[in-house]
């Protein structure tokens, strides 16, 4: 006898859709459970291995080892083992690494006297505008001389100018991008921005930069922000303030060149009339809101020394700061969880040059702005 066929979309026979909801539930938490428990080995390692290695010809190696690097390699090695189990992605719904970064940079405002960012704001956005220009226009150019589609190269060139997968997406909405280019974008992010994270903090070290410098460097050419935040906690606290405002001012302009986008793929590429008002309102739509939360925190905080004391004030900014450190941390492991390979395998050799071209023009470019634009911008 046969069973009657399942429509498309629905639960099988036999499975009310409550089943499902609760199953899915389910999996969401115990994914949770897996980022918070490699969360916390994160910061058992963090915490107790350069005690275990200390006299040891390792004990400076891994003194100076930050949790961004433990939460990564925990992350990847997680993502090896439940994919090798069948189940990561079942566990995926948890891995959110866009909330976590988000939220953390919400409380990094905290940390950052408003003093600081108003002396910081002008160099970020002049930076950023400069960045944001020639690399989009160079990634831009570059992709149309090597044949690229047209939505491709828009993906690439917003991903590597402005802020990595956020870009991306938002791009994506603006010219209606398959969602395999996305994937592929996506994962070609992370791929650079992976290694990066070690790469210019170690650079920055042996040009012998200084802090604000490097962080201006870090925060204007690692693609995306997870990333940015854990190259400038490897360089120091003050390297991270610089580095966290100038990307949410490359972030706050992800909105403008989205909206661009969209006219110009509307007017030029698709020739559809433009509605009245759509750019306002795609613009507002686009805009990262975390930015104004990042802005927001650095202003109460402020205030909030300003009349209790810094004395007074500072045992509360230490309990922000580690609850951020405890954001910081999940999203870096949801970082490793999320890498996924296959889609960098579907594409040719094209669109991994073109990335790589733009990111080493990227950060000759950054460099330069940046030891021209931060200088003499003060930190303390």
């Amino acid at each position: 006898m046969s069973t009657p066929a399942t429509p498309e979309g629905s639960a099988p026979a036999g499975t009310e859709p409550s089943d499902t909801s609760r199953a899915t539930v389910a999996w969401t938490l115990a994914g949770l459970v897996v980022v918070l428990g490699l969360a916390a080995l994160t910061r058992f390692l963090e915490q107790n291995v350069p005690d275990w290695s200390e006299g040891t010809a390792l004990g400076e190696f891994a003194a100076g080892v930050e949790f961004p690097v433990y939460a990564i390699i925990l992350g990847l090695l997680g993502n090896l083992v439940l994919s090798r189990a069948g189940v990561r992605d079942r566990l995926a719904a948890a891995f959110r690494t866009e909330f976590f970064i988000k939220t953390g940079l919400v409380l990094l405002g905290a940390s950052i006297n408003l003093a600081v960012l108003v002396e910081a704001a002008g160099p970020a956005i002049a930076q950023a505008f400069l960045l944001i220009v020639l690399v989009f226009g160079f990634t831009w150019w570059l992709g149309g001389r090597l044949g690229l589609n047209d939505k491709l190269r828009a993906l690439l060139a917003s991903a590597v100018s402005i802020c990595g997968v956020s870009a991306a997406i938002a791009a994506a909405g603006a010219v209606q991008a398959k969602k395999e280019q996305l994937a592929y974008t996506a994962s070609l992010v992370i791929l650079f921005a992976l290694p990066s994270i070690f790469l210019l903090p170690a650079l920055a070290e042996g040009f012998g930069l200084a802090p604000q410098v490097a962080g201006a460097w870090i925060g204007g050419n690692i693609d995306t922000t997870a990333a940015v935040t854990a190259a400038g906690s490897l360089v120091g606290e003050e390297a991270l303030q610089v580095a966290a405002i100038v990307k949410t001012t490359q972030n706050a302009l992800m909105g403008v060149v989205a909206v661009a986008l969209t006219a110009y793929f509307a007017l030029r590429v698709e020739r559809a009339p433009s509605a009245k008002g759509h750019a306002l309102r795609s613009l507002w739509s686009r805009f990262p809101k975390f930015v104004l939360g990042f802005i927001a925190a650095s202003i109460i905080a402020s205030v909030y020394l300003n009349s209790v004391g810094a004395d007074q004030g500072e045992a509360a900014i230490d309990v922000v700061n580690d609850l951020r450190t405890w954001f910081l941390i999940l999203a870096f492991v949801s970082i490793g969880l999320e890498f996924r390979v296959a889609p960098l395998k579907e594409a040719g050799w094209r669109p991994i040059g073109l990335f790589a071209s733009a990111t080493v023009f990227n950060l000759l470019a950054g460099l330069g702005l940046a030891s021209w634009l931060f200088a003499n911008v003060s930190i303390t």
